[in-house]
């Protein structure tokens, strides 16, 4: 089952259930899957990296919104904005924890033979793709730019 099945599937129980923030939530999700399937000159379906792409795309404006508000003392706002990204992230792969981060970036700049942030190109791009979307993009370059630094 792909991911956009999934979250035509969970609309439909959240509808059944009752459960407003969740029905809202994935009804975005839907939406912005969609517009990004018609963004473009010619309408086209999505690959399920694209999807997955989409939806860490709709999780960090979360997380982004959820900070300004607390930031701005809209507490309750935040605490929506944080439950959002809660219900998006539940369908993306899990993220990779610091310590296998860590072993990651150390194994790329092994691999490619960095030595120097000059080289910081070539080794977020494999980085990149060895995370297959399971990394924080900031993490990841702070990771990366402090191996390579020191």
């Amino acid at each position: 089952m792909s991911t956009l099945d999934r979250l035509t599937a969970d609309l439909t129980t959240s509808l059944k259930a009752r459960d407003t923030l969740r029905t809202s939530t994935l009804r975005q999700l839907i939406g912005a899957v969609r517009h990004e399937e018609k963004a473009g000159t010619v309408a086209r379906e999505l690959s399920e990296d694209e999807i997955l792409k989409v939806l860490a795309r709709e999780s960090k404006k979360r997380r982004e919104s959820a900070q300004i508000y607390a930031d701005a003392g809209a507490a309750d706002r935040a605490a929506t904005e944080t439950a959002e990204a809660q219900i998006v992230d539940e369908y993306l792969p899990t993220r990779l924890s610091d310590d296998e981060l860590a072993a990651l970036v150390d194994a790329v700049v092994t691999d490619t033979g960095a030595s120097s942030l000059k080289d910081m190109g070539t080794v977020m791009k494999e980085a990149n793709a060895r995370a297959q979307g399971r990394a924080d993009g900031k993490a990841l370059s702070a990771l990366v730019r402090s191996r390579l630094a020191g």
